[in-house]
């Protein structure tokens, strides 16, 4: 396993998995393979989860 790929329940903050998705997409050029977008489509879903938490401890 790539050690970019996500683990569930990571702690990350949604910067730093922001930061992963745009160096993602300029490293495959704007143009993903089908490993790069499982790796995207992780990564999205880590974010999401991220903002998520953000806002509920926030609330």
């Amino acid at each position: 396993m790539s050690p970019d790929l996500v683990t569930p329940g990571s702690v990350r903050s949604a910067a730093e998995v922001n930061e992963q998705i745009r160096a993602l997409w300029l490293r495959a050029g704007g143009s993903l393979s089908a490993q790069e977008r499982e790796q995207y489509e992780l990564l999205v879903v880590e974010w999401a989860a991220a903002i998520r938490g953000r806002v509920v401890t926030a609330a």
